[in-house]
């Protein structure tokens, strides 16, 4: 391995000799290593290898490329704050084909904490700051220059479109088994569906989306806890910003796992909602439109129902998707999506309130 990172460091036109590496087991994708180098006036800097999953990653060159021009745009537009840096070799590339197959990059490692679950108010306040800094800070970037690398990846209608056509094929016969999540599900189709219908005629902002808000995707201070830069951009794409607010808070606020068997311990927790909300409209409320910021709560609960239509798809046609630990573990992961976006509903009313309030406090 040594030699292999050798090989990537001296690629990628990194100074000095490497001192140490260590694995880094945290991520179930990519394998990452944390490389230090000595510099020839012996001081030490840390970098992050990464040797990207191109079964995951199918386009890993255009993500590459996604990456590179976001992470540019913000590394200019902020020069006094710290941003992902990405190195490049000297053919300008910022990642390098090994061996044929191994697909590598080269990060700048920030010392810092992350958090995988988080109970303390400030840090999910301080994580809503942290992604509505990110929507800010390429809210008049070009768009139209990124790739879509997963097609179709948040269009909630055309993922209730597929799943109601797979219940009609009931390849696994299945469909019996699940008619109560079915008819929730059709009952609240068009209402879930709205958003991305509306996206698709052009009444909501195309906007740079990061789509894996969750708050191990933030790198913290590890004294003061404040948010100091959005990390992993593999699924950054054209989107709904309110989609990135929505999916965010789905994670953050329920008060199960996403896997809960016992549903009497799923449920939408208002406090965690309104800390979320607070850091990202007070990073966000200038630079959205009216359209976005009313519907910050649809798309909560619009995600959270397409979440559950995927684990349900992917159920009723064999599992072929989600890696499952059990035998019914995307049934279980259905019903805990549905729990929470029937919470949802039933606080939508409260929900709106926090929102409202919260813009009326900025505005005061």
């Amino acid at each position: 391995m040594l030699n292999t990172l050798n090989t990537i460091g001296q690629k990628f036109r990194l100074v000095g000799e490497i001192y140490s590496f260590e694995a880094i087991t945290m991520g179930n994708i990519n394998a990452t290593y944390k490389v230090t180098y000595k510099n020839p006036d012996e001081t030490l800097k840390s970098y992050l290898f990464q040797r990207v999953n191109i079964h995951v990653f199918k386009n890993p060159v255009q993500i590459m490329e996604n990456i590179d021009h976001v992470t540019t745009f913000i590394r200019e537009k902020n020069p006094n704050q710290i941003a992902l840096h990405f190195h490049h070799t000297d053919e300008g590339l910022n990642y390098f084909i090994y061996d044929e197959n191994a697909f590598w990059r080269v990060v700048n490692f920030v010392d810092s904490v992350t958090f995988n679950t988080c109970d303390d108010i400030r840090v999910i306040e301080a994580t809503g700051k942290a992604f509505g800094t990110f929507q800010t800070q390429l809210s008049d970037f070009d768009g139209t220059v990124l790739y879509e690398t997963i097609p179709n990846f948040h269009n909630t209608k055309k993922r209730l479109d597929t799943l109601f056509e797979h219940i009609e094929a009931d390849s696994c016969g299945r469909v019996l088994e699940v008619k109560k999540e079915i008819e929730y599900i059709a009952s609240v189709r068009e209402k879930a569906a709205e958003l991305s219908v509306m996206y698709a005629n052009g009444e909501i902002p195309k906007r740079v989306t990061h789509n894996d808000t969750k708050c191990n995707n933030v790198l913290f201070d590890k004294k003061t806890k404040e948010p100091i830069v959005v990390i992993d951009l593999d699924t950054i794409m054209p989107g709904m910003s309110m989609y990135d607010f929505g999916d965010a808070v789905r994670f953050i606020a329920n008060t199960s796992t996403e896997d809960e068997p016992h549903l009497s311990k799923v449920s939408f927790d208002t406090e965690k909602f309104a800390a979320f909300a607070k850091g990202f409209i007070s990073e966000t409320h200038k630079s959205l439109k009216p359209v976005e910021i009313e519907n910050l709560v649809k798309a909560t609960f619009s995600i959270t129902i397409e979440l559950a239509a995927r684990f349900l798809d992917d159920y009723i046609t064999g599992d072929k998707y989600f890696r499952c630990t059990y035998p019914k573990h995307n049934l279980v992961r259905t019903r805990c999506q549905l729990q929470l976006a029937k919470d949802i509903e039933r606080k939508w009313d409260e929900l709106e309130l926090i929102i409202k309030n919260i813009i009326e406090n900025l505005e005061a």
